[in-house]
This record gives C-alpha cells, sequence and structure tokens, in this order.
C-alpha cells in the first residue's frame, strides 16, 4: 500500500478513484506533560513533550486515514496532506487524500536494436 503527497505514483497506473479519507485526532497534554513543557519554554527551543504528543498523534491519524481507505477497497492513498488547528487548550490533527485502486504498469519490453555491422577481426602476428 502505498501513501504518498504527490498525485501519481511512478510505476503505477491509478484504474479507480475512490473519494477523499480522512483521519482525525483532538489532542491534548496531561498535566505532568504541560507542567514540564511550561517551564522548557521559558529557555526556548524545541518542547519534546509537545513534539511527542504531536508525532503519535499524526501516526494515529494516519492509520485511521488508511483504514477507510482499506474499506473503500482502496490500495493507495494519493495527494494525502495534514492538517492541524487548534479549540481552546486541545490540538485538532487531520491527514486527507484521496483513496485511490493501482495497478503496475507493465514493463514495456525493449525496443529491439537494430544489428550491429560485423568488426573485422585484428590481423594475427604471423608465426614463424
Amino acid at each position: 500500500m502505498f501513501m504518498v503527497t504527490t498525485n501519481d505514483i511512478p510505476g503505477y497506473r491509478i484504474t479507480q478513484v475512490l473519494g477523499e479519507v480522512m483521519g482525525l485526532t483532538v489532542r491534548s497534554t496531561d498535566f505532568g506533560q504541560g507542567f514540564t513543557a511550561g517551564f522548557r519554554s521559558l529557555g526556548g527551543g524545541e518542547i519534546p513533550e509537545f513534539t511527542q504528543v504531536m508525532y503519535e498523534a499524526r501516526q494515529v491519524v494516519m492509520q485511521r486515514m488508511w483504514g477507510e481507505a482499506q474499506q473503500r477497497g482502496g490500495n493507495a492513498i494519493v495527494a494525502m496532506r495534514f492538517d492541524a488547528g487548534s479549540i481552546a487548550n486541545f490540538t485538532e490533527i487531520c491527514a486527507y487524500g484521496t483513496a485511490v485502486v493501482v495497478e503496475p504498469i507493465a514493463a514495456q519490453p525493449a525496443p529491439p536494436q537494430p544489428p550491429q555491422p560485423a568488426q573485422p577481426a585484428p590481423p594475427q602476428p604471423a608465426v614463424g
């Protein structure tokens, strides 16, 4: 199964478009994560507690989107995107794309090569 951000998959042909699929989750941090992250934010830089929450949320929404594509009979998702927003103290993460059915493009036989002219044999040294 392919999940790509492009509109096509090199080497594959889209044979059926099944429509938009999506996965959605709304997340918050627990008290400990929020407390620790609050102190880290004073110094600037990355906040690992929030990074982990966002990473896990993206994995969840991709799995949900993938499940919806499979339920529709798809074996690939093209034009996949992420979207995020906030609602009060919560973060909404959405993944969406187009479920499709793809099949490999059969390898085309190489065109026949024109015959090469025979090369004359190099002269042999005389023995004697």
